[in-house]
């Protein structure tokens, strides 16, 4: 059988401290409606990722709902993971022409009948989570659950020969969901296709509370100089973050304000062999500037420790080039601080209003708009309540709880 991940029961109620009293009966009377209903998230990864990012959170508040929720973890090899990334990149508009090969789409297609072989099927509801199990419906004919198929990434322009691949599996699902509107496929053909944006957890290690003091000390013990400015980029090791664009920002703003640091904090994660060697890249760029520090959750920066720098930091970039959604927008904006952050997916949806100038097409405009925000604290200070509160209003987990009951209600019923 495939392996469960293993979670607490958390508790709605303690939303009701932030969230608007009317969001959490809604998500209360819903669960009521479906209690009993047994759930399955599938995804690759149990670290590392937003989607896992997400389910550590989002399974232990529907368990307290009275939703029998679990968390399924696929299997592969690196050969299959290789493949999946290639095929994840491809849906963000990359080419990856080896899935015109026989062989390639073999690996595919055999890992993911193998892993529908082990799936524990006794679930009225799965929700797949991006292209890596995306086959196993095809797999489970004989199912009487429900299928949705979630996509996390930007898939407004997927690559041709992938997404032709691809496609005929998502299609045999009863629903798919994705993070905008404007990241559906035009020619995918389902009955249901509905949007939901993701959400974080604040009260989980990585965005409760911690005093400024505390995470100061804490950069300061891995190298910084608290007496001067520091700028930080949280993402996966991974191209479409654009790492060496935040870098080449980064240097264009220390001409204007001398003594800059940057620290660049990154995830490693099973599914993704790519990252190694972006690892790799980022530090031989980075072991040319002193002021550059690049860390990992494998040399023990990891929930808390991304925290204490989301606090500390004068300035958040995120400078993606594509974006499903993009977390760590989310997670530094509810601690008050700003974000200078690429026009790019569904960051956008995050940065509304004001936050808005702050979005970037270009490695000068990101240096320029750091520069800015570091020179003027009253502007980044405002900024960052008004973040807090579009975080508050749209984008914590009881908001995503709500849409993917609402739509399970859809499927089943009651």
């Amino acid at each position: 059988m495939l392996h469960k991940v293993s979670l607490g029961i958390a508790d709605i109620n303690k939303y009701r401290m932030i969230e608007a009293r009317e969001l959490i009966d809604e998500v209360v009377n819903l669960a009521e409606e479906l209690k009993g209903l047994r759930l399955c998230h599938i995804n690759s990864t149990p670290f590392g990722g937003g989607v896992a990012e997400l389910l550590v959170c989002h399974i232990p508040l529907l368990c307290s709902l009275g939703i029998k929720a679990d968390w399924q973890i696929i299997r592969g090899d690196r050969r299959f993971f290789t493949i999946t990334k290639g095929l994840h990149n491809a849906l963000q508009g990359a080419p990856f022409e080896e899935i015109k090969k026989e062989s390639i789409r073999r690996v595919y297609q055999t890992s993911n009948l193998t892993n529908a072989r082990e799936l524990d099927p006794n679930y009225d509801v799965f929700i797949v989570n991006d292209p890596q199990p995306a086959a196993l419906r095809h797999y489970l004919p004989d199912s009487q659950a429900k299928w949705i198929w979630r996509c996390h990434v930007d898939s407004s322009q997927p690559d041709g020969t992938v997404w032709n691949f691809l496609r005929p599996y998502i299609e045999e699902y009863d629903a798919a969901v994705f993070t905008t509107k404007e990241f559906i496929p035009k020619d995918l053909h389902l009955a249901k296709m509905v949007t939901m944006a993701p959400a974080i957890c604040p009260f989980s290690s990585k965005n409760m509370f911690i005093k400024r003091y505390v995470c100061r000390e804490l950069v300061e013990n891995l190298g910084f100089d608290t007496n001067r400015l520091l700028i930080t980029q949280v993402s996966r090791f991974d191209r479409w973050k654009d790492p060496f664009g935040t870098i080449a920002a980064y240097k264009l703003a220390k001409e204007k304000i001398p003594g800059l640091q940057l620290g660049m904090i990154g995830t490693f994660a099973p599914d993704d062999p790519e990252s190694w060697d972006m690892h790799a890249a980022i530090s031989a760029e980075a072991n040319k500037d002193p002021d550059i520090f690049v860390f990992s959750n494998l040399t023990g920066v990891g929930n808390m420790e991304v925290n204490a720098f989301q606090r500390a930091s004068d300035v958040i970039v995120q400078k993606s080039i594509r974006e499903g959604f993009g977390l760590v927008v989310a997670e530094a904006l509810w601690k008050e601080t700003p974000v200078v952050a690429g026009n790019a997916g569904g960051i956008p949806l995050q940065m509304t209003g004001e936050l808005s100038n702050y979005l970037v097409d270009s490695v000068e405009e990101c240096a320029e708009k750091i520069v800015y925000l570091l020179e003027n604290p009253a502007v980044s200070k405002r900024l960052g309540e008004e973040g807090r509160e579009i975080v508050r209003r749209n984008f914590l987990s009881p908001r995503l709880i709500r849409d993917e009951l609402r739509l399970i209600k859809s499927l089943v019923g009651k």
